[in-house]
């Protein structure tokens, strides 16, 4: 996957580019990262990208000859366009996924009290990453590249990319590290036990109970079968049930005492 970022600011991402998982995709060439610098396209001859609005208002309003002039450059037949807006549909996994099988994707940062109306015709779609303000859209580019090469192959393992938050529409069970008590707080036993079965069952019980409680919006989209409803009323109950009695009593000797 090609990603052209066009922006006022490249040395934003200089970090971004070098460090992690990010570096590594692009070492492996699971993707790459073009950036254009938005202020190189302007015709003013004091280099100025930005300019009141007009009619009067507040601040100043990114111009529309250099932001179309970067939009042609970095396009190709295959770019899928996005302007990084405040009006635009919030970003979720679902839109990653979907926006990881394009070849090319071209983020536009915005900045300052907006950009030119006129330059909505030249996107395929406006994007938001939630309901506040930044100073530009370099953050907000950095977040959806990040979530987007992630999901390219060779990116990472694709068995970390399948019990990861969201994949389900849940949230991500509880992960433990060793040791097994830290000042009274314990790993649960059943991640002892060795029954791989049961702890695949007490990891979905607990990601429906952590969705539903931390993120109800997310529960209330879910289709429960009758053993999640099941696996619920087990933790409401707060009761251990027979098949997690049984895979305790099998694994006792590699539970931790």
């Amino acid at each position: 996957m090609k990603i052209t970022i066009l922006t006022l600011f490249p040395q934003m991402f200089d970090g971004f580019l070098t460090n992690s998982i990010i570096k590594r995709a692009i070492s492996k060439k699971a993707a790459e990262i073009v950036l254009l610098n938005i202020r190189d396209y302007t015709k003013d001859r004091y280099r100025r990208v930005d300019t009141p609005p007009v009619g009067g208002g507040a601040g100043l309003i990114m111009k529309v000859q250099p932001l179309v002039d970067a939009i042609k450059d970095a396009k190709s037949a295959n770019s899928h366009v996005i302007l990084l807006s405040p009006r635009g549909k919030t970003y979720t996994q679902n839109t990653a996924k979907r926006l990881a099988n394009c070849d090319e994707i071209v983020l536009i940062c915005g900045h300052y009290e907006g950009v030119d109306e006129r330059v909505s015709a030249y996107v395929d779609e406006e994007i938001s990453i939630g309901d506040f303000v930044l100073t530009g859209g370099e953050i907000a580019a950095m977040a959806i590249a990040d979530s987007l090469i992630r999901l390219q192959k060779g990116a990472i393992t694709s068995s970390s990319l399948d019990e990861e938050s969201f994949e389900s529409g849940m949230l991500e069970y509880p992960q433990y590290t060793e040791p097994y008590d830290y000042e009274g707080r314990r790993v649960p036993d059943i991640l002892y036990s060795g029954n791989h079965a049961a702890i695949s069952k007490w990891r979905k019980k607990q990601a429906l109970y952590i969705t539903r409680l931390y993120r109800p919006d997310l529960f209330a989209q879910l289709k429960l079968g009758r053993s999640d409803i099941k696996l619920l009323h087990e933790i409401d109950k707060n009761t251990e049930p027979e098949w997690e009695k049984k895979a305790l009593e099998k694994g006792a000797k590699f539970i931790k005492k």
